[in-house]
């Protein structure tokens, strides 16, 4: 049965509303300390219980110098500035194609994002499927310097 009046309205009358005896209630200690305290004394049987891991190392970190970091560059970009690149230089115009080296770009990796509307060939150490796929199917060519 659901109780028509809270229960605090029945204590508030007593002297420790419902705590045991008044000292109980004062600061942390009659809980054992706020916190993760004690986990390493008198709550230790309550950590191999019920948090197993809250104590040491857990997993591992790949060294950084492991991990190959490409800089990467979207086929849409391309597109949208192969012309600005002639201009600066840093691509070549022979015929219809444009000739783009991503490396001298600073980059070292092709992504497939975005539509390709010009014929271009791009060389890159590295390239994603999609990216091949759309530069192939455009007439262009990914030519890899690896």
């Amino acid at each position: 049965m659901i109780r028509r009046t809270r229960k605090i309205r029945k204590l508030r009358g007593s002297r420790t509303i419902g705590g045991g005896c008044s000292k109980k209630r004062r600061g942390a200690g009659h809980r054992g300390g706020r916190g993760k305290a004690g986990g390493h004394k008198h709550m230790w049987t309550w950590v191999v219980k019920f948090d197993p891991d809250r104590y040491g190392k857990h997993g591992f970190k790949r060294p950084q110098k492991t991990i190959n970091k490409f800089k990467t560059v979207n086929l849409d970009y391309l597109d949208d500035n192969a012309e600005k690149l002639v201009e600066q230089e840093l691509a070549q115009k022979e015929g219809d194609t444009i000739i783009i080296d991503v490396t001298l770009l600073g980059y070292d990796k092709v992504l497939g994002k975005g539509k390709l509307t010009k014929s271009l060939t791009i060389k890159a150490n590295h390239f994603s499927a999609s990216a091949v796929a759309k530069i192939e199917e455009n007439g262009g060519e990914a030519v890899s310097l690896q």
